[in-house]
């Protein structure tokens, strides 16, 4: 900023320095702020800097911030430390206002700390969800309640347990706006998370989608939605959901083909009765390439009725029962539609070259 001469020197520096950035452009005062910020703790400046650095990001709504300190009501914020000591790891409380004006009754209604200290324990008056919003947690910027994520589910705040579930509901809210909390690092055999952008699915997850939303939008589409949404926070139910997925499209062709099963049939007897309409058995064809490929698609189907025996939601757990991770249920929903959709596209091409009489050429 330009000099100032002996007359301003004293007045008021506030004025000096307002004058003197009102002359600058937009960028070069943020460009000051964080300079400033690199030496000075200034959490209204902070704030500000980072609600102007995410203008145009991709944004937690208003509504998964109500949902997810809704998910605090009658519970404490931390299982593991005193509930102001843990605000304090995320807010400056000390430094911050008092939510009430002065009146007759508060002539210095003081800091936020007193308020909070007043309302929460010296007396119990402010739910949860008050003292989440006299914090900020609506208004504050994402980078902020992204940090209140990450400290809420510190294992120096929540027991292994409490931690556990609370990511979970956190995750079940948060990635309908496209970020996850994911593990970090390990604290003494604990996970430290971090608030992360959720990886859009695989190029083919837009074109199955639009196979089976063709083919079947209320059972079979439905089916893979569900297994999409919970192929990263809910391993366990997306396996499960890739074998019944499969299922589903064996019974709806072998339906619409005019053909019969049993409600006892499991994917593996399905699928066998599909491939003979299909002829997509390896027996039936003399190429060794088609047999191989072929064979292949046989092992895959019966590979995630194993899976899903084993590993899934389907069944007791057990002392010894291995627990799936994002990766494996990202494998089974991955190979699950990819197998119905080849399904779905070779019975379309069967319906299409079958003549008048109905009868599938050869």
């Amino acid at each position: 900023m330009a000099a100032g001469d002996k007359d301003e020197a004293f007045n008021s520096k506030f004025r000096y320095a307002s004058t003197r950035l009102q002359a600058l452009r937009p960028d070069r005062v943020v460009d000051a702020a964080r300079l400033f910020l690199e030496d000075n703790e200034n959490f209204d400046l902070a704030e500000l800097v980072a609600k102007i650095d995410e203008y145009d990001r991709t944004h937690v709504s208003d509504l998964t911030r109500r949902r997810i300190i809704a998910l605090f009501e009658g519970v404490p914020l931390a299982t593991e430390l005193e509930h102001v000591d843990f605000i304090k790891r995320v807010w400056p409380i000390a430094d911050m206002p008092s939510p009430y004006e002065p009146d007759v009754f508060r002539s210095n209604p003081g800091t936020l700390e007193d308020a909070i200290y007043q309302h929460t324990v010296r007396n119990d008056d402010w739910t949860q969800q008050e003292l989440l919003e006299f914090l900020g947690l609506l208004t504050c910027s994402q980078q902020q309640f992204f940090r209140f994520l990450q400290e809420v589910t510190d294992p120096i705040a929540q027991n292994p347990e409490g931690q556990a579930q609370l990511v979970k509901d956190i995750n079940g809210h948060l990635r309908h706006d496209g970020f996850v909390l994911q593990v970090k690092r390990l604290m003494s055999g604990s996970p430290v998370y971090t608030v992360a952008q959720l990886q859009v699915g695989a190029p083919s997850d837009a074109a199955i989608s639009a196979t089976l939303q063709a083919f079947n939008p209320d059972a079979v589409h439905a089916r893979w939605e569900a297994a999409l949404q919970r192929r990263a926070n809910n391993p366990e139910g997306a396996i499960t959901l890739s074998r019944t997925l499969l299922e589903d499209v064996c019974k709806w062709i072998i339906h619409e083909a005019g053909e019969t099963y049993e409600e006892k049939d499991d994917l593996p007897v399905l699928y066998r009765k599909l491939a003979g309409i299909l002829n997509l058995a390896p027996d039936l064809h003399t190429e060794q390439v088609f047999k191989q490929i072929l064979g292949s698609c046989q092992s895959i189907v019966e590979s995630l009725g194993s899976l899903r025996n084993k590993i899934s939601d389907a069944h007791s757990e057990g002392p010894l029962r291995v627990k799936p991770s994002a990766r494996h249920a990202e494998l089974a929903v991955n190979l699950a539609g990819t197998m119905a959709t080849f399904l779905v596209s070779t019975w379309r091409f069967r319906q299409a070259d079958r003549p008048m009489d109905g009868k599938t050429k050869s």
